[in-house]
């Protein structure tokens, strides 16, 4: 009989990487025969496209219920645990943590971004917990290192999306560009890359991706006016809607790829898809680092004809070779649901 697992993230929000973290995190459990239950901004949309139970995260006599009744609390993945974003959302997850233990369940840290916890007593409580956890895996070696000066043991793991298999799919003569709302987005910015698109790929169909329509179709529809601006005829549409899929299948079909988004621009790489990495946030910048793919800046001060020139030159097959390389680790889990009586 198989085990009942609660999932507790920023699931049901509309936000594509994690979604394609939960679904791809859902098929494991699958095979493990699990009842799962997941905590979401929207358990309707949850339990409609994954067939789980699903109860509200914020309803607190349900959350302890589904708590209660499981075997396994598995909080992730995302950057749950810092308080860059608010003290209040890291206090959140940290309590469904709490109840997970104190329920003596077996709480699993799956695959997280830790950090940065700027407030000591979070930053104590955050360690606290991490301790008494079953298993910890943490995305990237800057987490790993902060849980050190924590002393809690954690396994470093690569992005959960790299161990679905994905199929490429014949490319459409589309360039993508993936934006999203952010403090330092800017309309220079925005100009420069629609005028080197103009000029690099006159005759190509732009798509412009919206991955979580609240932050990031405003500032889509907005690029898709300078483009039609300075090009009136310019073949532009803007994407906006799509189920985690869908999105998956748009990616794959393009030539070309202006990214913002971690798992757009990984995903482009799965795929093979020439791509330029938008760096507003450190993680872009170091997977632009490892498939060695160009940076433009939110500052947007580089040489785009160059900038250009180097994602045109980039090796399809190079970059699906890095992919491929990756292999999530799953063995925690496994030995978790293998020794659980």
């Amino acid at each position: 009989m198989g085990k009942n697992v609660v999932i507790s993230g920023y699931y049901g929000y509309g936000n594509f990487g994690d979604e394609a973290i939960l679904y791809t995190l859902i098929q494991k459990l699958n095979s493990y025969d699990a009842d799962i239950t997941v905590l979401s901004g929207n358990p309707d949309f949850t339990t409609l496209n994954y067939y789980v139970k699903s109860v509200k995260n914020f309803s607190l006599h349900k959350v302890i219920k589904a708590i209660k009744q499981s075997d396994i609390l598995i909080s992730g993945g995302g950057s749950l645990l810092q308080d860059a974003t608010s003290l209040k959302s890291l206090l959140y997850y940290l309590s469904i943590i709490a109840l997970g233990l104190c329920f003596r369940k077996k709480v699993i840290i799956f695959a997280q971004g830790i950090g940065p916890v700027n407030n000591r007593v979070a930053a104590m409580l955050t360690g606290f917990l991490l301790k008494r956890c079953e298993y910890v895996s943490v995305r990237d070696e800057n987490s790993l290192k902060l849980l050190e000066t924590w002393n809690v043991h954690a396994n470093l793991v690569c992005d959960p999306i790299y161990s679905f298999p994905f199929v490429k799919s014949e490319t459409t003569d589309t360039v993508g560009v993936q934006l999203r709302n952010f403090k330092s987005m800017n309309d220079r910015l925005l100009k420069k890359i629609a005028l080197q698109l103009v000029k690099d790929f006159p005759d190509k169909k732009i798509e412009v991706i919206s991955l979580q329509d609240l932050i990031d179709l405003p500032v889509c529809n907005r690029f898709s006016e300078f483009l039609k601006n300075i090009k009136p005829d310019a073949n532009v549409e803007v994407i906006s809607g799509l189920s985690g899929k869908y999105v998956v299948e748009k990616l794959s079909k393009l030539d070309y790829l202006i990214g913002m988004r971690f798992h757009a621009l990984l995903l482009a790489m799965k795929f093979g898809v020439k791509s330029i990495a938008i760096n507003y946030d450190i993680k872009v910048a170091k997977l632009a680092e490892e498939y060695n793919i160009p940076v433009i800046s939110m500052d947007a001060d580089e040489d785009f004809d160059d900038v250009f020139m180097r994602m045109k030159a980039l090796s399809s097959d190079d970059l699906r070779l890095i992919a491929e390389q990756k292999d999530f680790d799953w063995s925690g889990i496994d030995n978790i649901f293998k020794n659980i009586v």
